[in-house]
């Protein structure tokens, strides 16, 4: 199965965990890619993960199946060469957007699952993984929030969330989709970059069940869950955004001991870690 995560060393932590997650749910070999980058902006550089990093990596996922591989490239001259002009300062980090960049590198397969490093695997997601997707450029599951209020047909919910897309990058570089996102991100500012990109620029994608990004609460069915931020209208209206590795929120805001085993796993690699290199902050 061959994973892709994207970003600069701020996902560190979140990779870990979701990699966890894989290793603990799928017994057939992983093949996960990272693109990553150093990216400045207006108000701060962003640093790409460090070659130590994947080393260690990539030793943690050979001990559960020594045919499972971790690949990291670092495209920050692919990204300087077009840069989302507008979308820079965004709420989002530019990094965000460095999924828009895999067509350009030749080492990524035609079939390829992108994961946001918030997502943890609950159970095998190879069914998801398998299915038929010729005729797609990208599956994926409807945003929680923003099927109601993003969509091209008016009668259709058709807006997916970007945080988990099973990309057939062939057809992709065929129909130059991310080579037209990466346009639009430079001269177009939008709300959530990337994912806007997508969703008005894609020529065929296909929507799938929630069960294979839950973003909102965890559900008996729930295959891939998606730590995104939602909101919250007691007692008052705020949003309330918990990440998998802030590990006592998880426990005290979302009353969630679901994957402890998962944390526990990665607070040990973690202590590790940084008894022996400072890979991690």
């Amino acid at each position: 199965m061959n994973i892709l995560y994207c970003g600069d060393s701020n996902i560190a932590d979140g990779v870990i965990i979701s990699v966890i997650s894989l290793l603990r749910s799928i017994d057939e070999p992983l093949n996960i890619y990272i693109l990553t980058a150093s990216v400045r902006n207006t108000e701060r550089e962003y640093k790409a993960l460090s070659e130590d990093f994947a080393d260690m990596l990539n030793r943690h996922v050979k001990e559960k199946n020594k045919n499972s591989s971790v690949m990291m490239t670092d495209i920050t001259e692919l990204f300087e060469n077009e840069p989302p002009t507008s979308n820079m300062d965004s709420r989002f980090t530019p990094c965000c957007m460095l999924r828009l960049y895999a067509d350009l590198v030749p080492s990524l397969p035609d079939r390829i699952l992108y994961l946001d490093n918030d997502v943890i695997c609950r159970r095998s997601c190879s069914e998801f993984y398998e299915q038929d997707i010729s005729d797609y450029e990208l599956c994926g599951v409807l945003d929680h929030y923003g099927k109601w209020f993003f969509r091209k047909h008016v009668f259709k919910a058709d807006y997916l969330n970007s945080g988990v897309l099973l990309l057939n990058l062939k057809k992709i570089r065929e129909t130059g989709l991310f080579a037209k996102c990466r346009k639009r991100c430079a001269v177009k500012k939008m709300f959530m970059p990337d994912q806007s990109a997508l969703n008005k620029l894609a020529i065929s994608k296909k929507a799938c069940l929630r069960r294979y990004n839950e973003q909102r609460r965890l559900q008996s069915t729930t295959v891939l869950q998606h730590f995104t931020t939602s909101f919250r209208f007691f007692p008052w209206v705020h949003t309330v955004s918990v990440k998998p590795w802030h590990i006592e929120r998880v426990h005290s805001v979302l009353k969630l001991h679901e994957y402890d085993n998962i944390l526990t796993e990665y607070q040990q690699m973690k202590t590790k870690l940084t008894e022996t290199k400072r890979i991690l902050k």
